[in-house]
């Protein structure tokens, strides 16, 4: 019998399979984007050790600037950046073209915002976040807290159930709605653009317009490197 990896040690070495690329690409004066979640806190954890080989980090939540800076690595506000050198961060699903479901974290917004302004996307996921089809992982979508039925309602004409996620408010002050039943979502370029496009919902947690450049997948075999098929 070969030996089993448990899901927090496959977490444990994607992240420093990440680590190990970001170290290749930053500089003195580089700005590390970094997400939010388990996987991005192991990444946190492993990238203290290098904090002198780059300036400062932005990040995607108040929980991972809180755990940056116990670290004591300077966290900046994305305002105040001009670029992004690299952004790290987990996802909830991903499949091969590298299009990913985020935001069971509840921060797939400034998720989204620094992966715009980022010069590149490096996802880290383990084996059980690799699917065919997206879909199966309920869909995020934050929404402005006044338009949450209003949104509800228009996300049920497009074949979802969206469920409120009680007791949640993300760092922008908004409400999460999770929609569940969307597998297997078949453009998920065009289904992020028709969500988005609903009065009300600020974003949601589809990262295909703008999928990730690469992706660590921990696996039991060891870590596999995907860039996008097309």
């Amino acid at each position: 019998m070969g030996y089993y990896v448990d899901q927090d040690q496959l977490k444990q070495a994607v992240a420093q399979a990440a680590v190990d690329y970001v170290v290749k690409k930053i500089e003195s004066d580089s700005i590390v984007g970094i997400g939010t979640g388990s996987t991005a806190n192991c990444f946190i954890d492993l990238i203290a050790q290098h904090k002198h080989k780059f300036l400062a980090t932005v990040a995607s939540s108040e929980v991972s600037a809180e755990r940056l800076r116990s670290h004591g690595i300077q966290v900046f506000e994305l305002n105040a950046v001009s670029e992004v050198t690299i952004y790290v961060d987990g996802a909830d699903e991903a499949n091969t073209r590298l299009e990913l479901i985020k935001g069971g974290g509840a921060a797939l917004t400034r998720e989204k915002i620094v992966t715009a302004v980022a010069n590149e996307f490096v996802c880290i996921a383990d084996e059980s976040k690799w699917v065919k089809n997206l879909g199966t992982f309920p869909l995020p979508v934050e929404v402005i807290p006044m338009a949450r039925s209003h949104v509800a309602r228009e996300l049920v004409k497009l074949a979802g159930d969206p469920v409120w996620r009680e007791n949640v408010i993300t760092d922008n002050g908004n409400l999460i709605l999770d929609v569940h039943h969307l597998h297997p979502i078949g453009s998920a370029c065009e289904l992020e653009e028709k969500i988005n496009q609903i009065t009300g919902v600020v974003t949601n947690g589809l990262f295909a317009l703008k999928p990730a450049d690469i992706l660590f997948l921990a696996t039991q075999q060891g870590i596999i490197t995907h860039h996008p098929a097309h």
